[in-house]
């Protein structure tokens, strides 16, 4: 079994995988718009563009989908983060830093009783994260 998020947007897909892919370092596998498939009937004027599917490839194998969802369709995230693990909190603070640029902080990076690197953000794009790095010992 995988388990793969799937995050949804409201028409600003493209440019949050564009940036996912350059701050998380991976590849976007697919990117199909809706304009030339059954479901681009369903959509507001004008969403031929956005994307009906979206599918981002990190760290050999670990995978990030999502999609836009127009018109009453979308629901903006709430009640789910995804979670980074990383065992270098160098490199979680570089992620954090990266991820938050335009975004809203909800806890800053740092070290906690658990963790060497810890923080929670929402980007600009409204997707919510925490970053956790692994406490050594």
């Amino acid at each position: 079994m995988q388990l793969n998020p799937y995050l949804t947007f409201n028409g600003n897909c493209e440019a949050a995988f564009k940036f996912y892919a350059k701050v998380l370092g991976g590849k976007i596998q697919a990117m199909m718009p809706f304009k030339g498939t059954p479901a681009e009937k369903h959509m507001p004027a004008g969403w031929g563009k956005k994307i009906l599917h979206a599918s981002l490839v990190v760290d050999g194998g670990n995978v990030l989908m999502g999609s836009d969802s127009g018109g009453d369709q979308y629901e903006a995230m709430k009640g789910i983060s995804v979670a980074l693990v990383f065992k270098d909190a160098k490199e979680g603070a570089r992620i954090f830093k990266a991820l938050s640029a335009k975004g809203k902080v909800g806890m800053p990076f740092q070290e906690t009783f658990w963790s060497s690197g810890f923080g929670m953000l929402v980007d600009q794009f409204g997707t919510p994260w925490m970053i956790n790095c692994d406490k050594a010992g």
